[in-house]
């Protein structure tokens, strides 16, 4: 009865369904059964068990151990070489950890190799691949594939793989799967076991052929990209990974990264787990983590860094160039990465040439040149961070940086809450929405980080929801890139801090269900657009149906728990939340619809 009590006291907001689920755990903790231990087991000999694995000696000798909470144990030995703080990437495809009940199965008789599956994912765990015939014969037996569709993917076999090992199974992938008959169907883990060999074989074997169709032109292209960000520690249906496994798609093997303190930080970096990865040519994301507070600052200073190590590059080219102290080969390989060093992919083809001229050489310049090797390809600087640090703590640097004009790009994954915290109320929590510091209802409405930055006119933002649109949330990341100047995505991130009632194996639809009753709005604003005379505002998202806003209020339990416990107030902030959505997007349309004129010419 008391522990009743207390889960009344401490559930009571979250609803009487939540209450009545604990309840009936209560009265099942008499309903065991006793069972016998052997007397034998006593008396088992255990036999010393040889690793046969091959497996990296940093996995065996620290991460395993750490893993096992013996870090403790570990001599300082362990960490020779890494006195400098640095962890190997791609730790935690070693962890297999198989702690989903069900895991998706693929019908390959229903795949329309849409790979809406793969870039929903938020652990990464079902990728498609292409296979050639040779490759098929060598698969492990009973390997389903299709024939790729007519075009560049008609001369390969398609396949959609599970790592079933790695996956949560959240179950987001067979959800937002648009076969008719779906074409993944949840089922037991058990029963899935064979991928798990056949999973090695595709990833290690055969590969990612992202050179067959271009990665940057659709969703679908995308995911034929190796995800650089894997398997993390992230909750299931976790709203924010997806974002970032992305990125590390597109830009991953150029990628320099820095994250603020929070969830991000958490899944992204728990030591000695790390699932930023690299590809097979050893590139991909540099990531660390700064304070909660400086982190833009932080990724600020990384840029910068690079820029002048870049630019010493190029004052050593131009000396060389002006004095013709290297050879015509060399000249031309300088002339080419000096002209396309600030153009990400012409520099991988330039850096190349120079790389392979200097190799050539034995002055001194081109010894230089090549100690600074991993500086020739242009970066894709990134800063990382939660809705606390980008609205709150942190905003003073964020601004700071923005305000900066420097190439950076800032990806806000604002789930309304400090999530990692323990769910206290940000500035970006909405009117009506319950949280810590927000008992009764947050009173007043969210701030509009968005606005605030396109204030400068040189700052390119996106807001985005990949549920709702992933092309528009692939076209903003590809222009914030691509911008020669900072740029700010903000995604809208369902979270377990919502409560949401359908399961965060809805989290995908509910960042649909989100834009379509008017909480949450899509646009682009691209400072290049007016210099072309254009409006450099796109609002993306269609005019609500106003008449769900309620509705989606009450699928969540961060603002159902209100009703539970101050109704009177509930009906009050409700009503003003939806007047404040409606507001903000009035505001929008007022910027999507103002006519601009053509930069005049100097």
């Amino acid at each position: 009865d008391e522990m009743k009590k207390f889960i009344y006291k401490s559930y009571g907001r979250k609803g009487e369904d939540v209450v009545n689920m604990n309840n009936a755990a209560v009265d099942k903790g008499s309903s065991v059964t006793k069972i016998e231990v052997p007397a034998a087991w006593a008396k088992i000999d255990i036999k010393k068990h040889t690793d046969t694995r091959e497996i990296p000696e940093f996995i065996r000798e620290v991460m395993e151990p750490m893993n096992a909470l013996k870090g403790d144990d570990l001599p300082v030995s362990a960490f020779k070489g890494r006195e400098d703080g640095t962890f190997p990437s791609g730790t935690s495809a070693y962890e297999k950890r198989g702690i989903a009940v069900n895991v998706p199965e693929w019908q390959p008789n229903e795949c329309i190799q849409c790979n809406q599956c793969s870039y929903v994912c938020p652990h990464a765990a079902i990728r498609p691949f292409l296979l050639t015939e040779e490759e098929l014969a060598n698969a492990p037996k009973d390997t389903k594939t299709i024939q790729g569709i007519p075009g560049a993917l008609k001369a390969y076999k398609f396949k959609i793989q599970v790592s079933v090992l790695d996956c949560t199974g959240c179950g987001n992938c067979a959800d937002v799967c648009p076969a008719k008959n779906k074409a993944l169907i949840m089922k037991p883990l058990e029963t899935q076991m064979a991928e798990a060999d056949r999973w090695y074989y595709l990833h290690d074997k055969v590969g990612y052929k992202d050179n067959v169709v271009d990665k940057f032109l659709n969703v679908k292209n995308s995911q034929f990209s190796q995800p650089l960000f894997e398997f993390s520690g992230a909750c299931a249906g976790c709203g924010e990974t997806p974002y970032l496994k992305s990125i590390t798609q597109l830009f991953g093997d150029r990628m320099i990264a820095s994250n603020a303190t929070g969830c991000s930080s958490i899944y992204s970096g728990s030591a000695p787990s790390m699932p930023y990865t690299h590809n097979k040519m050893g590139r991909g994301p540099a990531w660390a983590n700064s304070l909660f507070e400086d982190n833009a600052e932080f990724g600020l200073g990384l840029s910068l860094g690079t820029s002048k190590m870049r630019e010493r590059i190029a004052l050593k080219m131009k000396s060389a160039i002006a004095a013709g102290s290297v050879k015509e080969e060399t000249k031309a390989a300088f002339e080419e990465w000096l002209r396309d060093m600030q153009n990400a992919e012409a520099s991988r083809t330039a850096s190349a040439r120079v790389i392979e001229a200097c190799s050539k050489e034995k002055s001194a310049v081109c010894e230089e040149i090549l100690s600074l090797r991993q500086y020739l390809i242009k970066k894709s600087h990134w800063i990382i961070g939660g809705d606390g640090w980008a609205y709150d703590i942190g905003y003073g640097g964020l601004d700071h940086v923005l305000a900066s004009g420097e190439d950076v790009n800032v990806i806000v994954l604002d789930t309304e809450v400090y999530s990692n915290t323990g769910g206290q109320a940000s500035k970006s929590t909405p009117a009506g929405a319950v949280a810590k510091f927000a008992a009764s209802g947050k009173k007043i409405r969210k701030k509009d980080l968005g606005q605030m930055a396109m204030s400068y006119g040189y700052v390119y933002v996106a807001q985005v929801a990949m549920g709702s649109s992933n092309a528009q949330y692939l076209k903003a990341l590809k222009e914030a890139e691509a911008y020669p100047g900072p740029s700010l995505i903000i995604a809208y991130s369902p979270c377990i801090n919502h409560g949401l009632r359908n399961g965060m194996g809805k989290t995908q639809a509910q960042q649909k269900f989100a834009v379509e009753s008017g909480y949450w709005h899509l646009y682009r604003y691209n400072p290049l657009l007016e210099q072309e005379g254009k409006n450099p505002f796109t609002l993306d998202s269609k005019e609500p149906d106003w008449s769900r806003f309620q509705d989606f209020l009450k699928s969540e339990v961060r603002y159902t728990s209100l009703i539970q416990t101050f109704p009177g107030q509930a009906e009050i902030l409700f009503k003003a939340a939806e007047e404040n959505a409606k507001w903000r997007y009035k505001a929008y349309q007022r910027l999507a619809a103002m006519v601009y004129e053509p930069a005049a010419k100097e």
